[in-house]
C-alpha cells in the first residue's frame, strides 16, 4: 500500500511538474512590449479586402455569394489611390500610436504575398503590389506600431472545418484540420518573418465553432507556442468573446468597453490582461457605400477618455474605399481627434484608470501624480467632488500643455489656466469651478496630487 501510494504521488508531481513547464510564462520582451502596448491607449483599425469592391461590408461573401463569383473581385481590384504613407501620415497625425490592419478576412483572401496559396493580393489581382508589406515600411519609417488582424476561420477553403457561417459559398468540403492548421501557421509565420516590425497578432473568428456538439479544439495553445517561438515579444489577442487563453497577451471587448456588453458580445470578465477595445467609426467594419453614419468628432473624442478611464485602448476602425482611399468622412474624424489630442493626449498616453467609476460629468485618468478629470456634459459649470486627499498642489485645464515631444523640444513646459477651486479638509471635499468658454467634447482639468 505504501508503494502504491508513494506511486501515486510521484505520478502526480510529474504531471504537476509537466502542466507547470508547459504553462504560459511571457518574456521579459513580451512584458514589455504588453506596457508600450498598455501606454498607446489609441490605435487605428483597419479593414480592408476585395470585398470592398462590393462596397457591402466585409462580410458580403456570407450573404448567399457563391465563391466563384465572390472571388471574381480579385482580377477588378486595382485601388489607384493607394498610398501607405498619407495613410500611415493621417493616422499619426490623429494621435493613435498604431494601426491593426486586416492581413486576412474572413472570406481567405490576403492582402499579402504568401506561398500558402495564389489567392492574394500580389498574384490574383492586377494590383500585384503588397499591401501588408507597403504598409510595413510605412509604419516603420513614421513610427507607428503595426499590429495585424488574420482571421482564423475561412469561407473558401475546402479544409476548413465548417462552422456557422460561410454555409452558402457552394464549396465542396474536404474538411482537414491538420491541413488547415499548417496553412494558418504558415501564413502567420510569413507575416512574423517578411515584416519583422509586426509587434502584434489579432485573431478573429473563433466563435464560428461556439454552437458545435461536440466543442471544436482550435490547438490555440500551439498555435500561440508557435508564434512565441517565432517571436517571443510578438503580442497575441484573440477576438473570441470568452475568458483569455493560456498565451494570449491583451485581452479585446468588441464593440463594448471593458465590463459594459451593451452590444451582447463581450460579456467575459476582465482580466489581468492589457485591454483594448474595438469600435467602428460608423456602422460596418468594411467599406459600405450605404454606411454614412459616422459618430461625431466629439463622440470619438468622449470614447477615446471613456476607453482610458477603464485602462483600456481604443482601437477605432476604418472601411478604406475600394481605390485605396480613406474616406473623407474618416479623415475629417482623424484630424479633428488629432487637434484635440495635441492639447490634451498627457491626459491619455500613459493614464491608468482610477478608483473612481464614470461620474454625470465624466471620468478619470492618472499617471505620475497627477489626476485628470475628463468633463464630458458642457453643461456642467462646477465640480463636486469627494476628496480623502491632502490640497491639490496645482488645479488647472490641460489646454495649453504641450505634448511630451514637444516639450523635449521647447525645453519645458506651458501650464494650463489655472482653475478656482475650494479645498475643504473638514468636510472632504474639493469644489472647482469650471470656465463658460470650454471644449465641449472634453475638458481636461489637471490635478497635481
Amino acid at each position: 500500500m505504501k508503494d502504491c501510494k508513494h506511486l501515486f504521488l510521484c505520478l502526480l508531481m510529474a504531471f504537476t511538474s509537466a502542466t507547470a513547464a508547459a504553462q504560459y510564462i511571457p518574456s521579459a520582451d513580451n512584458l514589455a512590449a504588453r506596457r508600450e502596448f498598455e501606454e498607446c491607449r489609441f490605435g487605428i483599425f483597419i479593414h480592408w479586402g476585395i470585398y470592398s469592391t462590393f462596397a457591402q461590408g466585409e462580410w458580403y461573401l456570407n450573404s448567399g455569394l457563391t465563391h466563384e463569383e465572390y472571388s471574381k473581385a480579385a482580377s477588378a481590384f486595382y485601388p489607384v489611390r493607394f498610398d501607405a504613407q498619407k495613410w500611415v501620415q493621417a493616422i499619426k497625425d490623429s494621435g493613435a500610436r498604431y494601426i491593426t490592419f486586416t492581413s486576412r478576412h474572413h472570406d481567405g483572401f490576403s492582402m499579402f504575398q504568401t506561398d500558402a496559396s495564389d489567392y492574394d493580393i500580389v498574384d490574383a489581382t492586377p494590383y500585384r503590389r503588397d499591401v501588408v508589406g507597403e504598409l510595413a515600411a510605412a509604419c516603420q519609417q513614421l513610427g507607428v506600431r503595426l499590429h495585424l488582424y488574420y482571421s482564423i476561420l475561412d469561407w473558401m477553403r475546402t479544409d476548413y472545418p465548417l462552422g456557422r457561417t460561410g454555409l452558402r459559398t457552394g464549396r465542396e468540403m474536404h474538411e482537414d484540420y491538420d491541413s488547415y492548421f499548417q496553412f494558418m501557421k504558415t501564413q502567420v509565420g510569413e507575416l512574423l518573418t517578411h515584416y519583422p516590425n509586426v509587434q502584434g497578432i489579432w485573431l478573429d473568428g473563433y466563435w464560428d465553432h461556439d454552437e458545435d456538439s461536440v466543442p471544436f479544439d482550435w490547438r490555440m495553445t500551439e498555435f500561440y507556442r508557435y508564434i512565441h517561438e517565432l517571436k517571443s515579444s510578438c503580442l497575441i489577442g484573440n477576438n473570441h468573446h470568452i475568458t483569455p487563453i493560456e498565451g494570449e497577451d491583451f485581452q479585446m471587448f468588441e464593440r463594448d468597453l471593458p465590463g459594459e456588453n451593451k452590444a451582447g458580445l463581450s460579456g467575459q470578465e476582465i482580466s489581468h490582461l492589457p485591454l483594448e477595445m474595438c469600435q467602428t467609426m460608423n456602422g460596418m467594419w468594411g467599406y459600405k457605400v450605404a454606411d454614412q453614419n459616422y459618430k461625431s468628432t466629439e463622440e470619438l473624442i468622449q470614447l477615446i477618455a471613456r476607453a482610458a478611464a477603464k485602462g483600456s485602448n481604443l482601437l477605432l476602425n476604418i472601411g478604406p474605399q475600394p481605390n485605396g482611399e480613406l474616406p473623407a468622412a474618416a479623415l475629417q474624424r482623424l484630424q479633428g481627434i488629432g487637434q484635440w489630442m495635441k492639447t490634451n493626449g498627457e491626459s491619455i498616453y500613459g493614464t491608468s484608470a482610477t478608483d473612481w467609476d464614470e461620474q454625470k460629468w465624466g471620468v478619470t485618468t492618472q499617471k505620475e501624480g497627477r489626476l485628470f478629470l475628463h468633463v464630458l456634459d458642457p453643461e456642467v459649470s462646477n465640480l463636486q467632488l469627494n476628496w480623502n486627499a491632502k490640497k491639490p498642489k496645482a488645479v488647472r485645464s490641460l489646454a495649453g500643455v504641450n505634448s511630451e515631444a514637444e516639450a523635449s523640444t521647447a525645453g519645458k513646459k506651458k501650464n494650463g489656466a489655472a482653475l478656482q477651486y475650494v479645498f475643504d479638509k473638514k468636510h472632504k471635499s474639493l469644489s472647482i469651478t469650471l470656465p463658460a468658454q470650454r471644449d465641449k467634447a472634453d475638458f481636461v482639468v489637471e490635478v497635481v496630487l
